[in-house]
């Protein structure tokens, strides 16, 4: 039997053990919630406090002794990644760590703390500490843009409200944004807002209409001021640019031109040139000049150009007709005020007459999508001369889109001869020529400006067909990626880009869940931290739409890639290291230089470099016998194996990545330098691991022997009631007074019919209530040859038979608890052989299979075993 024992299995050996050693946890986890305690303890401190500032005393709040703090190894245990605070266990107290910034902490949130846990040992204690951090003015009011331009019309009614754009103030509370403050200026004053959230912001109201003649531009200062103590300001410029308003008109240098002209002078000959001002700019400055009321034969003599104010000979001036005339000056803004004056041109003896061209009609503005054939100008062209000198045609740029079409005698239709497009050509200057048919032909023109209103037939237009981002794992939410940018050829409202994320799915979540872009800018945030190994990258789409009517919009790709962090670390596959049990490497004596003993296997669920293993041989019973691959972890012999080596020898095995900072694992390999199975099991039976183990086992297998008793005891005590109970049972059947019925047998003769039976037989015949028990006897033939039945001879027979019975019953019962009690013995000698086996012998190490041919016997036996307690026990029940 031991020397079967020594070759017990260590899979078997594991299974005994593995209820007993989650009896064994349950205990430990009893015990360590027995001596868990709790407290909590609360401090407020404020943000930038230098580093050793005092927070608290915890053993004293804790109630806690110094000697308690250093005896339990008392630390913080945070999730945070900076460690803000720091224990001091020498003295008991909380100081600051590193440097706490509560806007960099909390942000916007109120009231800000930051949590951790101090933990203590041998009993453990677990206190939570919260630490409120207050807030402290240590921020300053700024405007995002150092200064902000406005342009405002001098037409702008009293009480026009601007709005100015918002300050920041990263602190809270008093010490956030408090109020707006405006320079002194003698048109503009300040109203302040407060928005839903509890943030400020101010609006330019107009309080003294604006004059740009006056002021052309004025210089406003806005001071953002925040409610800390001392009060923190910030300052930022807006530069109010005026812009005209047509509110003044021409003036002529002269109330009253003369001239002089001489008749037959040939159209176009210059008489004389007005002068007009206008004090407004632009096209509110620009002055047209015409006549105005030209009565009689006057009409046509006489030509101004509307730009320059030359006024010259239109038609044919015949002294003999008119000898003077008196024309009325028109000077006349864009913007329809008008100034007047008059010419007397006296005339000497020439005469010549030019064409007239004047706009009946004029749209100065016409939608880019207008049809072909819309009408821009109406105008009419007239000729003071007669019959050939008379006739005019009216004809314009032949490269422009627009064609001239007579409609009316001497009017004239400018329609649109082509699509119109904004975005190519937005503004059209059309010379209309007007040319008689004299000789030499005289001419006359007259410029239109054209502008084209935008209409949104563009769609945003992405700068690129798709964008590629990276972005790093572990990321902080909120931090921006990249971003995508679109420009629309329209104008004004028609291009104003907002950006949107497309409704797509990623790994069946929206893909809201994962980022977020700011409409107006495009850049995309982070809305949550990145997994590498969850996720390598992420497809999205965003579209750009504009704010027309209807709005247009256009799409483009955008494909997030997941940068990898070193943030796994590496894990062995082999060899596994296991609790219960010794997993050793076998190397033969014999041993040459270079010979592999086993292989290290890991794998990081990392990429990239930051997979990338090396082995190294940390610590070694003999350093200067093995050796570990850097690349491929092999663990060989660097020397020749002596006779001198240690058959232990225990390797510390550690695997790094190549990511930075780089992480490890360790892994503990055994090698036995032994030629046989035998000086390895004596070399390593002594490991302490197993001492511990066997001395665990043997307290259970005790517990194990109890418990199997108590069952044994109850079952004994119900076996032996129930043979009571049937031993009573067959009694009350031998004692009933039930009457005896007499029986004859027949008589038969041998030869003539008449004779008896020559022998008489008794049979006996033992009855219990339970057939299957029932007995049978038979006696011995009796001489007599005839049955004689009375009362003394009835008695004694029944007496008889019942003595026997007991007799019979006693016996059987005294037979089963016999073997009851057998049985008891077996199987405490089972019981003990098995769980003796597995606690106090030692296990072959190469023996991995429960039915190898080292272990047969021993399951062989332990199966006869229980078949003879099974037979037992079925022959009792």
């Amino acid at each position: 039997m031991a020397a079967r024992g020594q070759l017990y299995p260590r899979r078997v050996r594991w299974r005994c053990s593995f209820i007993l050693r989650c009896q064994v946890g349950f205990l430990i986890v009893l015990t360590f919630m027995a001596d868990r305690v709790a407290g909590q303890i609360r401090y407020s401190i404020p943000e930038e406090m230098k580093k050793g500032s005092l927070i608290g005393n915890v053993a004293q709040d804790l109630g806690l002794d110094l000697k308690r703090l250093r005896s339990g190894r008392a630390r913080i245990v945070s999730g945070e990644n900076i460690q803000y605070t720091e224990l001091k266990t020498d003295k008991g107290i909380l100081v600051v760590n590193e440097r706490i910034d509560r806007e960099q902490l909390c942000g916007d949130v109120t009231p800000c703390s930051l949590s951790f846990e101090i933990i203590l040992e041998n009993p453990i204690e677990l206190h939570r500490v919260t630490v409120e951090i207050f807030d402290i003015n240590d921020n300053t009011p700024f405007f995002p843009n150092k200064d902000i331009q406005f342009e405002m019309s001098e037409s702008a009614t009293i009480g026009a409200k601007f709005p100015v754009e918002s300050a920041v103030d990263p602190d809270v509370g008093l010490n956030a944004l408090q109020n707006y403050i405006l320079s002194p200026n003698n048109y503009f004053s300040l109203k302040q807002h407060t928005n839903p959230d509890g943030s400020k912001y101010a609006e330019l109201v107009l309080q003294k209409p604006l004059d740009r003649e006056e002021h052309p531009s004025l210089l406003l200062k806005v001071i953002a001021v925040d409610g800390g103590n001392p009060q923190r300001s910030g300052t930022v410029d807006i530069n109010v640019s005026v812009l005209d308003a047509n509110d003044n008109a021409p003036v002529f240098n002269q109330s009253v031109y003369r001239a002089a002209v001489v008749e037959n002078a040939p159209k176009g000959t210059y008489i004389t040139t007005i002068n007009a001002s206008d004090a407004d700019i632009g096209s509110n400055g620009e002055i047209i000049f015409s006549f105005s009321k030209v009565k009689g034969t006057t009409v046509g003599m006489f030509s101004i150009d509307e730009n320059t104010g030359v006024i010259s000979v239109a038609g044919l001036i015949d002294f003999e007709k008119e000898k003077k005339y008196e024309l009325r000056l028109e000077g006349k803004d864009r913007g329809g005020l008008t100034g007047t004056s008059k010419v007397i041109i006296d005339v000497s003896d020439v005469n010549d007459n030019a064409p007239v061209i004047n706009i009946m009609s004029f749209s100065d503005i016409v939608a880019e999508d207008s049809p072909l054939g819309t009408t821009i100008a109406v105008i009419n062209v007239k000729d003071a001369d007669s019959e050939k000198n008379g006739q005019i045609q009216c004809a314009i740029d032949k490269t422009l889109p627009f064609k001239i079409q007579s409609s009316l005698t001497n009017y004239y239709n400018l329609v649109a001869d082509q699509h119109f497009d904004r975005e190519t050509t937005s503004e059209y200057d059309i010379i209309i020529t007007a040319t008689d048919s004299g000789s030499p032909p005289l001419s006359s023109s007259v410029t239109l400006q054209l502008r084209i209103s935008d209409v949104n037939d563009n769609v945003p237009l992405f700068h690129r067909n798709s964008y590629s981002a990276y972005v790093t794992e572990n990321n902080s939410p909120g931090n921006s990626i990249t971003t995508v940018s679109a420009r629309d050829s329209d104008w004004n409202q028609n291009a104003r880009i907002s950006y949107f994320l497309e409704d797509t799915q990623i790994s069946g979540n929206p893909v809201s869940n994962y980022v977020s872009i700011n409409s107006e800018t495009g850049v995309l945030h982070a809305v949550r931290s990145f997994d590498y190994e969850q996720i390598k990258h992420l497809q999205l789409v965003v579209k750009a739409q504009d704010g027309g009517s209807p709005p247009l919009s256009s799409n483009v790709s955008v494909k997030i890639m997941i940068q990898d962090q070193n943030d796994n670390p590496p894990q062995v596959l082999y060899p596994v290291q296991t609790g219960g049990s010794l997993v050793a490497e076998m190397v033969p004596r014999s041993a040459d230089v270079g010979y592999l003993v086993t292989k290290v296997v890991a794998v990081d669920v990392d990429s990239g470099q930051n997979a990338w293993l090396s082995y190294k041989l940390q610590k070694a019973t003999d350093m200067a016998l093995f050796e570990v691959g850097l690349q491929n972890g092999e663990i060989r012999t660097i020397r020749q194996v002596t006779d001198k080596d240690a058959v232990k020898q225990r390797l510390t095995v550690i695997v790094e990545d190549n990511g930075q900072p780089s992480r490890s694992a360790t892994v503990i390999v055994n090698v036995a330098v032994a030629d046989s199975f035998p000086e390895v099991l004596s070399e390593f039976t002594d490991f302490t691991h197993d001492k511990e183990y066997n001395d665990n086992l043997t307290f259970y297998l005790v517990l194990a022997l109890a418990v199997v008793s108590f069952l044994f005891i109850t079952c004994l005590v119900v076996i032996i009631s129930v043979k009571i109970y049937r031993w009573r049972q067959s009694r009350v059947l031998y004692h009933s007074n039930l009457p005896v019925i007499p029986y004859y047998p027949p008589r038969y003769s041998d030869t003539l019919g008449t004779g008896t039976l020559q022998h008489v037989y008794n049979y006996e015949v033992c009855r219990t209530t339970d057939s299957r028990k029932s007995d049978m006897k038979c006696m011995q033939p009796m001489s007599q040859s005839l049955v004689s039945v009375d009362g003394a001879e009835t008695d004694t027979s029944q007496v008889d038979q019942q003595l026997s019975g007991n007799f019979s019953q006693m016996s059987t019962l005294v037979s089963d608890i016999f073997n009851i009690l057998f049985s008891f013995l077996l199987l405490v000698f089972l019981w003990v052989k098995v769980f003796g086996a597995c606690a106090l012998l030692p296990v072959e190490p190469q023996c991995r299979c429960p039915w190898c041919w080292n272990c047969r016997w021993i399951h062989i036996e332990i199966t006869f075993s229980m078949l003879r307690v099974v037979l037992i026990w079925k022959n009792i029940i």
